[in-house]
């Protein structure tokens, strides 16, 4: 019996594992045989690694063959153990050397007529087999880019099969990219902050969003600019650095979105449509689970508009994540845990209509049925939102001096933000925290300075206006308005401030 081997990487959620590919030839009738807990997509690749090989006009072995994936107990799923698995058949049958693909690991998968395609999680794939010890890879060629922003290891590009048995030979024949992928795509830019026209509470609310990295909550009549000011909430945030960039950047690699200018160094902004499912936002899949909404927010914003419309599965499921900042989905196959640190922006009419009290405007909702749009955002939910804003609509006059009046734009906005977030990097300096909205309650009310007066919110407490997580959430707030205001500990207007931008009147003018 004469063996081969090669390797490739098993992904649950963005952990990824090596797997050693073995082939074996032995006696018995000509047929391919696939151990190892695969997949029904891994499964199938005995029949498109065999049409592959054919394709390529090279020969696969006219004997038993059998393929091992080890570890044979851990669930593997995907198409981009193709390419491993033809070089490990092509070592047992000796058409090329076994040294390399002993050593290498090797993602991509086939096409009938022997081409290597892309395939998704080349980023952390590559970051595991590195982690693992491994110096180099073979990837498809169109991602080369993308395995290359993983320092540390010897890149191999393959178009299709005879460049991998040039590659297996130790004549690497395609180590960049290539010319038909181009040059980066200009980042696109982010709407400025100059076309809101006034709602001068609603863009401060933003900037202290922005600053702290908080929780924001936005609601009133149509029109008044709450989508507007959302989107234009990713344009204050600061540039991901290295290490968070590389996760956000791993998360979308797994996702099968495109890395090939870089890493992502923009925060994202996710904004999924009302009717999306709870796999849709959390993530999920019949096996292993695929990051959702929230993972592909991860160190950005994520966007819920007209929020009371979403399912209340939906919302429910977000309590977790937004307290730990990660997600857990338990599937059969395997439990899989993705990164969740977003910023969670939600916008709500004060009706089905949207005209309950606004003034001059005809509104067609009973009292109930405004009652229970009101709860489909439930207190929870709310009590893990750190800013709630009303925004109302503007006269025809307040409209006319608005846009007559030069507003802020983005750029001045954004360098008030990232003196803020200068300000809590050097407080934060030596913790695993880096804004004020990551900080523990324990830590912000015992470790950092306390503010001179307490008793608006021992007033508030006592009214049962805020529960124990909402004193935290005011706290990290007012630390937020320090920074803006380059304080070194809490001013009384700070926590007043804070207070005003914790209490929110929508709630209770629903329920009137």
């Amino acid at each position: 019996m004469t063996t081969g081997s090669a390797w490739s990487v098993a992904l649950v959620g963005v952990q990824g594992t090596p797997v050693e590919v073995e082939a074996a030839q032995g006696a018995g009738l000509p047929r391919t045989v696939l151990v190892g807990l695969p997949d029904a997509a891994l499964y199938e690749a005995r029949d498109r690694c065999r049409a592959a090989v054919f394709g390529a006009g090279l020969k696969w072995p006219e004997s038993l063959v059998t393929i091992n994936l080890t570890p044979a107990n851990l669930p593997k799923a995907g198409s981009h153990y193709d390419v491993a698995i033809v070089a490990a058949v092509l070592a047992c049958a000796a058409i090329v050397p076994p040294a390399i693909a002993a050593r290498t690991v090797l993602l991509g998968e086939l096409g009938l007529d022997g081409r290597v395609r892309p395939v998704r999680g080349i980023l952390p794939a590559l970051l595991a087999a590195r982690q693992a010890g491994f110096e180099t890879a073979v990837v498809p060629a169109g991602q080369v880019r993308e395995a290359s922003l993983v320092e540390g290891l010897t890149i191999w590009g393959v178009s299709d099969l005879a460049q991998l048995v040039e590659v297996l030979h130790g004549r690497p024949v395609c180590t960049t990219a290539p010319e038909e992928a181009g040059p980066p795509d200009p980042q696109t830019p982010c709407p400025d902050m100059a076309d809101v026209a006034g709602q001068d509470e609603g863009r401060w609310a933003v900037e202290v969003a922005a600053a702290g990295a908080h929780h924001l909550f936005m609601h009133g009549p149509p029109g008044t600019g709450k989508t507007m000011l959302a989107h234009r909430l990713p344009g204050l945030l600061p540039d991901l650095d290295d290490e968070r960039a590389l996760e956000v950047s791993a998360i979308h690699s797994l996702a099968g979105l495109e890395l090939g200018n870089g890493l992502v160094r923009r925060p994202p902004f996710a904004d999924p449509h009302h009717n999306a499912t709870v796999a849709a936002i959390v993530g999920g899949g019949a096996r292993v689970a695929r990051p959702g909404a929230i993972s592909l927010a991860h160190r950005g914003v994520l966007f819920l508009d007209e929020a009371p419309e979403f399912s209340p599965r939906v919302l429910e499921a977000l309590r977790t994540p937004l307290e730990s900042g990660w997600v857990t989905i338990a599937r059969s196959g395997a439990t899989v845990r993705y990164p969740a640190r977003f910023q969670l922006v939600l916008a709500a009419n004060p009706c089905p209509c949207g005209h309950h009290g606004v003034a001059g405007r005809s509104c067609r909702c009973t009292p109930m049925t405004v009652r229970r749009y009101a709860q489909r955002l439930s207190g929870p939910v709310l009590d893990r939102v750190d800013i709630h804003v009303h925004l109302s609509a503007q006269g025809a006059i307040g409209l006319k001096a608005a846009q007559e009046c030069t507003a802020e734009s983005s750029e001045v906005v954004r360098q008030r933000v990232l003196e803020a977030r200068d300000r809590q990097a050097r407080r934060l300096r030596g913790s695993p925290w880096h804004t004020n909205a990551e900080l523990p309650g324990t830590i912000v009310r015992n470790e950092l300075p306390a503010p001179h007066d307490i008793g608006i919110i021992d007033a508030a407490v006592d009214r049962g206006l805020l529960s124990t997580r909402g004193v935290d959430k005011v706290l990290r707030v007012a630390w937020t308005l320090a920074d803006l205001a380059g304080h070194d500990r809490i001013a009384s207007d700070d926590l007043a401030a804070a207070m005003g931008l914790r209490s929110g009147s929508w709630l209770s003018g629903a329920a009137s």
